[in-house]
């Protein structure tokens, strides 16, 4: 019954923390360690975050469909081929395509290495500076249906740098749209976009390993925590959007800040195991 306790809380964390530019992996590489539960896993960290692309795709299911139902048109009807929204599904797929190919090619590293909270630490705060600064000299002057190839592959550039848990994907991509002059509600809106192929083709790609591999959880946990993210992200997607329309990023600069220099001084004192 602890593992499903264990799960609940994890899957908590994973749906507040997944959308926030703050790195859902950082926090559940963290928290277990602090709580002395272990590193529960790339592959439990990889499936649960199914859950939290299920609430992109319902919170965003017009986008969505209106987007993905263009695209398809476009492949037979060239009328639809200048439209925004076709062009918008070529660009989530091309800015899919650096995160999906570091991903498998550096698989190994990224479940063993990386994970390493000296690494998480330190990308923590890094990435917390990084995007203080995008957002503020961001010119703020261009709207979603504003993005080009050139800025579709740059922000997929960006994601890719998520591989490495403590950088954010969400966190990542908004910088990189941030420094490319887009809105702060277009930016973050085009990041959620942007990750649902990577997430669920990771998710689903790390699927095999929850029975057995480097997961300290078991299928029943693991689907606990999947539900409670999928519940909880639903509601940071909403929160984070209304937040972004009129405020800074801020708060999330100094929280990672923060928390990344309180890792690095609990694992050089011993207290936490990197």
């Amino acid at each position: 019954m602890w593992d499903f306790f264990e799960a609940v809380v994890l899957g908590t964390i994973q749906g507040l923390t997944e959308f926030l530019p703050i790195s859902s992996s950082a926090h559940l590489r963290i928290f277990p360690e602090m709580f002395g539960w272990g590193d529960p896993g790339a592959a439990f960290t990889a499936v649960i975050q199914i859950g939290t692309e299920l609430a992109v795709l319902i919170y965003f299911r017009e986008d969505i469909w209106r987007i993905g139902s263009t695209w398809l048109k476009s492949l037979v009807r060239p009328e639809y081929r200048g439209h925004l929204d076709a062009r918008m599904g070529w660009f989530i797929i091309i800015g899919s395509l650096p995160i999906v190919l570091l991903g498998v090619a550096l698989k190994d590293v990224i479940e063993q290495d990386f994970r390493s909270l000296w690494i998480i630490g330190t990308t923590l705060i890094v990435l917390g500076v990084i995007l203080g600064i995008a957002d503020r000299v961001s010119r703020s002057n261009k709207q979603i249906k504003q993005i080009t190839l050139r800025d579709a592959v740059l922000m997929g550039v960006a994601q890719a740098c998520a591989l490495v848990p403590g950088v954010s994907r969400s966190g990542a991509t908004i910088s990189m749209g941030r420094f490319l002059g887009y809105e702060r509600e277009a930016a973050t809106r085009y990041a959620f976009l942007l990750a649902i192929p990577a997430v669920v083709g990771a998710g689903l790609f790390e699927l095999k390993e929850i029975p057995h591999g480097d997961n300290t959880y078991g299928w029943g946990p693991t689907i606990v925590a999947t539900v409670i993210s999928f519940v909880v992200g639903y509601a940071a997607i909403a929160w984070l959007l209304r937040y972004v329309s009129t405020k800074s990023y801020t708060p999330f600069v100094l929280y990672r800040v923060a928390l990344g220099a309180l890792v690095l001084v609990l694992v050089a004192t011993g207290v936490l195991n990197a």
